[in-house]
């Protein structure tokens, strides 16, 4: 059975802080919603009604997009280990660059990571469990580095002119606004 809670609880945190995993999905206004794994223990609750998510460098930039337009965010995660489990997280996300003022205390939280774009703040307004009975098992291996060397090979002048020529524009033509 569904719960919803208004607030990240500490057994909430305790669960997301275990995964290696999550998916993140945000709408434009008109066009085609995104729905993104990402990783790289990139993922930290701030406070009980906050989250902040780095996002690095890829193929698209579609969330910086689709904040841009409209403020909803969902993250969900799956326990693939132990105990069934489902969390969706609903909010409202800002983008941070890192030329932001608020840049260096925000990116001090989360890990280093080459080719770091953007942290999304997300104002957490109510988080969902569900059961997650029919999730099937799946083992951790470890991380990939292929995007982290990618973006080491590239180097600060090479990630930005990459913004440049791939990141401008979501795939719906919705300006990012990715230009420092």
């Amino acid at each position: 059975m569904a719960k919803f809670y208004n607030k990240i609880t500490p057994r909430i945190q305790k669960f997301i802080e275990a995964q290696k995993i999550f998916f993140v999905a945000t709408a434009p206004v008109e066009g085609r919603i995104n729905l993104s794994p990402k990783g790289m223990d990139s993922l930290r609750v701030i406070e009980e009604n906050r989250i902040i998510w780095l996002n690095v460098t890829g193929s698209g930039n579609e969330t910086a997009a689709h904040v841009h337009q409209n403020e909803r965010i969902t993250i969900m995660m799956c326990a693939f280990e132990g105990a069934p489990n489902i969390l969706r997280i609903y909010g409202k996300a800002r983008e941070i660059k890192p030329n932001d003022k608020n840049w260096e205390e925000l990116a001090s939280l989360l890990p280093e990571i080459p080719g770091a774009r953007q942290i999304f703040d997300v104002t957490v307004e109510s988080a969902q469990t569900s059961c997650g009975m029919s999730i099937p098992f799946y083992e951790y291996k470890g991380e990939r580095e292929d995007l982290n060397e990618w973006a080491l090979k590239k180097e600060k002048n090479g990630i930005k002119q990459y913004w440049k020529d791939k990141n401008q524009t979501s795939i719906d033509g919705l300006e990012t606004n990715i230009k420092n």
